[in-house]
C-alpha cells in the first residue's frame, strides 16, 4: 500500500469525509475513544463508510506516521449502487451480464477475475461491503487498469443482491462443484448474473438459496476445484459462447 491509498490522523480523516472523498474503510485503534473520535464515527456512519476497530499494530504496519489511531483506506474507484446500476441496463437496452464475487478475499484473484470481466464485456462487478477485498491500488494493478473501466457495486450482502437481481429478472447462476448439471447445460442467454464464491469455502448456504442456477464445471483430475479466477473465467465466456451462438449483441 503506498501513501496515495491512505488518510491518517482523526481531523485529515473528518475532513477528508466532509469533502466527499472516497473512502473505503476507516481503521480506528482499539483503545482510542475521545469526542473527535465519536465525531468521525457518526460522520462515517451517515456516510455509509465501514468502520473498524483493530489493535494499533494493524495501523502501525501500514504507516509509522502520526497516524493518531486512525487511518482511512481512500477508494481507487468510485462505488455504483446496484439498485441504480439495474435499471439503466435495462433502459439502454443492454441484455445485462453481472458477476457477484462472494467472499474473494484474494486481491490477486479479484484482479484477475475484473480483467476476464471487462474483455468479456460485463456490465458490472458486485462485492459484499465486509469480508471481501476491495479496489485499491494493488487490485487494479493486477486487473491491468479494467477495474477503471467496469463498474464495481458494493452492498451489505451478496444474498441481498442475488435475491435483488432475481426479483428483477435475472438468472442468478451459482458455480459450484457441488451443483448437478453441467456448465453448458445453463441458459445464459437472458440477463444473468454469475455468482463466484470464495476461495475457500466456495458460495455460502443463504446466497446459494438465491440462486435458479447451480451449475459444475466438471473435474477429472486430483484436485477438487479449479483456482476461482479460472472457474470465472470458463464460465464468463460460456456465457460470451451462447450469447454469440445465439446471435445476441455481447454490447
Amino acid at each position: 500500500m503506498t501513501p496515495d491509498d491512505y488518510i491518517y490522523g482523526t481531523r485529515a480523516v473528518i475532513e477528508a469525509i466532509e469533502a466527499g472523498k472516497q473512502i473505503d474503510k476507516i481503521l480506528i485503534s482499539k483503545d482510542l475513544h475521545n469526542e473527535l473520535v465519536s465525531e468521525l464515527i457518526a460522520k462515517a456512519h451517515a456516510m455509509k463508510v465501514i468502520v473498524t476497530r483493530v489493535p494499533a499494530e494493524r495501523i502501525n504496519r501500514i504507516t509509522r506516521k502520526n497516524h493518531q489511531g486512525v487511518l482511512a483506506i481512500v477508494s481507487a474507484i468510485t462505488y455504483h449502487r446496484l439498485d441504480h446500476l439495474v435499471p439503466a441496463l435495462y433502459e439502454e437496452g443492454i441484455l445485462p451480464f453481472i458477476v457477484l464475487l462472494d467472499g474473494i478475499t484474494d486481491v490477486r484473484n479479484f484482479g484477475a477475475i475484473a480483467r476476464t470481466c471487462e474483455c468479456a464485456g460485463v456490465d458490472a462487478i458486485v462485492i459484499p461491503d465486509r469480508g471481501s477485498v476491495s479496489v485499491g491500488g494493488d487490485a487494479i494493478k493486477t486487473s491491468a487498469g479494467a477495474l477503471h473501466h467496469i463498474p464495481v457495486c458494493r452492498c451489505n450482502s451478496i444474498a441481498w443482491a442475488a435475491r435483488f437481481l432475481r426479483e428483477n429478472g435475472y438468472n442468478v447462476a451459482a458455480v459450484s462443484e457441488k451443483a448437478t448439471i453441467n456448465y453448458t447445460q445453463g441458459d445464459y442467454t437472458t440477463p444473468v448474473a454469475l455468482v463466484m464464491g470464495a476461495e475457500d469455502t466456495g458460495i455460502s448456504e443463504d446466497v446459494m438459496k438465491e440462486c435458479t442456477t447451480k451449475a459444475a464445471i466438471p473435474m477429472f483430475g486430483n484436485i477438487g476445484s479449479l483456482n476461482v479466477s479460472v472457474a470465472a473465467g470458463v464460465m464468463i465466456y460460456e456465457v460470451v459462447r451462447q450469447r454469440l451462438a445465439a446471435n445476441l449483441e455481447i454490447i
